[in-house]
């Protein structure tokens, strides 16, 4: 049998260990790529589970919540300021009124008795007072008379004073020798040319509760001279004829 010829050409792996190492590294990379696929796909899971939506919403929730306490704290502010500067300005208002309410008396007062008015020539209560005795039903009567300076004579007589409220469901009227000052049963007596004030003491029931003042003034040889006053105004003190008092020649 003859013998056969070796081959011309033999094909050989020109690397293996080359090609081994290469396997490893795709299998290597491809498990990597799967462990990344699982990581991705658990944290996109875990940010659409409840728990991670109502944690946003918390959050939203408590921005939104210090944003209001925050307009509601500036709003408070504000409105502190405000009430500051609304009180300050009541405060102002009325010293102002009081100021002007004393100015308008006084002007009246020496109108009366310079004689600038020729209606109001002769006696007149000017002013009536009223301020309260502490602890007590007591109250410290101030009556102030003027007449004009163009009459010239002093003017003599007596002031009484009666007091109209309220006993019960009823009206009572308490005449002066009913109101406790037993040092001027008579009245008030009054001596002057162009003014003098008037001082007494009255007492009022504890059951009772005033509601106006009835002056009556008597000068010697004239015409007595009343005037009605109500409580509020008497313990405001400035008595003037814009007020809506008036004279009456009874």
């Amino acid at each position: 049998m003859a013998s056969r010829p070796p081959p011309r050409f033999v094909v050989r792996p020109h690397d293996a260990a080359g090609r081994r190492y290469r396997a490893w590294w795709i299998g290597g990379a491809w498990l990597l790529s799967l462990l990344l696929t699982g990581l991705i796909a658990g944290g996109l899971a875990r940010h659409t589970t409840p728990a991670a939506t109502e944690q946003r919403q918390l959050k939203t929730l408590g921005k939104q919540n210090d944003d209001l306490q925050q307009e509601v704290a500036n709003l408070q502010r504000a409105s502190q300021v405000s009430d500051i500067a609304t009180r300050s300005l009541r405060k102002t208002l009325s010293e102002r009124e009081e100021e002007i309410s004393g100015l308008r008396a006084d002007l009246g007062f020496y109108s009366r008795l310079t004689g600038g008015d020729a209606q109001r020539e002769g006696l007149k209560v000017q002013e009536v007072r009223l301020q309260p005795v502490a602890n007590s039903h007591a109250w410290n009567l101030t009556l102030s008379l003027t007449q004009n300076a163009k009459r010239g004579d002093d003017v003599t007589g007596n002031a009484t004073v009666s007091v109209e409220g309220l006993r019960g469901d009823k009206v009572v009227r308490l005449e002066w020798n009913a109101l406790g000052d037993t040092s001027q049963a008579t009245g008030m007596a009054f001596r002057f040319k162009y003014f003098q004030q008037l001082h007494a003491t009255i007492v009022l029931p504890a059951d009772f509760r005033p509601t106006r003042l009835l002056i009556a003034a008597q000068p010697a040889g004239d015409d007595a001279v009343s005037r009605a006053v109500a409580w509020g105004d008497a313990l405001s003190g400035h008595l003037t004829p814009t007020q809506g008092e008036q004279d009456a020649q009874p």
